[in-house]
């Protein structure tokens, strides 16, 4: 079997990063979480509040690094996964465009839930900041968001995996009172 670039979408808090780092860990594919990567290159300089311009251009950069990893990734014989945004109906055939201009085998992958659950996923998942956890989406940058969010047409799913699910989060503990580093060392 091929290498294949997995292309995961869906609105806020819907579970596309636990998707895509389950996905990983099971097909031993590479995850391109674009998320941690504007969370770790940029997070200490957000500008508070946030500017949508600061915020679109830093998305372009790194988008630009994730698609060059990517590319040589999939060279390499190792199947991608995007966990890049792509809110847009035309940020998705974006995506397409490349993947057919480029020869490259293409899975998308929608992952959804309903809006109550999907809002307390984000408000729990800003407390606990477990794996799926990047950075932290306010109420309104939530709205914001779901603002932008174009839900796919049925003729965009044809031929990809839909997974959908109106699991509630746990009621998270209470966060620590202290920081414990990881084994390895600080964070």
């Amino acid at each position: 079997m091929s290498a294949t670039l997995h292309v995961i979408f869906g609105p806020c808090g819907a579970g596309k990063t636990t998707y895509a780092h389950a996905f990983a860990r099971r097909e031993k594919a590479v995850a391109f979480i674009l998320d941690d990567w504007m969370a770790r290159l940029f997070g200490p300089d957000m500008p508070e509040p946030l500017q949508y311009e600061w915020m679109v251009e830093r998305v372009a950069r790194c988008e630009a690094q994730i698609w060059s990893a990517a590319a040589a990734t999939i060279a390499a014989g190792t199947s991608v996964i995007l966990d890049i945004g792509l809110m847009r109906v035309a940020d998705r055939a974006r995506v397409r465009q490349i993947a057919e201009a480029t020869d490259l085998p293409l899975r998308f992958h929608f992952v959804d839930a309903p809006q109550a659950v999907r809002r307390a996923r984000v408000l729990d998942r800003n407390v606990v900041r477990g794996e799926s956890f990047a950075i932290e989406v306010t109420p309104d940058l939530f709205e914001f968001i779901e603002g932008v969010y174009e839900p796919p047409e049925p003729a965009e799913l044809a031929g990809a995996v839909i997974s959908v699910s109106d699991e509630e989060p746990c009621p998270c503990a209470r966060p620590p009172d202290r920081y414990s580093p990881p084994p390895w060392g600080p964070a």
